[in-house]
């Protein structure tokens, strides 16, 4: 298989169905910031972290590989079978967050991202989630997406968050709390 073809050369790629459009259309946009999320995921999953996060990390890389062939198809074109996203994913989501949540001191301020390499990674990717969703939303205001695929990314960025406050206490980091002035400028 060769690796570059040169179709892409004038600024234009294909969606799965064929469609051709320019690199910077919004589908494209939403499956890149997707693709660029499951980096940062893979860049967690190397850090010096227990297995179960290694595990439920290595899902989350899959599903965001889902996502990606979800977002990078053409819905009026597209005959391709699709590998399914199930709400067990966004459950599994859920469940660990409220594990790891319960395990964690009482949120009471806001968290400046930082403290370690570590937990500065799961903020990065919190981020980048949180444009993948951006990207998905304004996407689906004009074409089809799966509501699930938004649920998902929402759920995400929320144990991203969680998980680089469970990390920092494995790592006994103390979080950064952001304590606002209350000077006036």
């Amino acid at each position: 298989m060769k690796i570059y073809t040169k179709t892409g050369d004038k600024g234009f790629t294909s969606l799965i169905g064929g469609t051709r459009v320019p690199k910077h259309n919004i589908r494209i946009e939403s499956y890149g910031t997707v693709d660029e999320l499951n980096s940062w995921v893979g860049l967690i999953r190397d850090q010096d972290i227990k297995a179960p996060h290694k595990e439920i990390l290595k899902q989350i890389q899959e599903t965001l590989f889902v996502i990606g062939s979800h977002l990078a198809a053409d819905p009026e074109r597209s005959k391709m079978a699709l590998p399914e996203l199930n709400v067990t994913e966004v459950e599994l989501l859920e469940t660990t967050i409220d594990q790891m949540n319960g395990e964690l001191p009482d949120l009471t301020h806001f968290i400046l991202p930082g403290g370690s390499t570590t937990v500065s990674y799961c903020h990065l990717a919190r981020c980048v989630c949180r444009r993948a969703e951006r990207a998905a939303t304004c996407l689906a205001e004009s074409s089809l997406v799966d509501e699930l695929i938004i649920i998902y990314l929402n759920r995400l960025s929320d144990y991203l968050f969680v998980l680089g406050r469970k990390l920092g206490n494995e790592l006994k980091i103390i979080e950064n709390q952001w304590i606002p002035s209350t000077k006036k400028i």
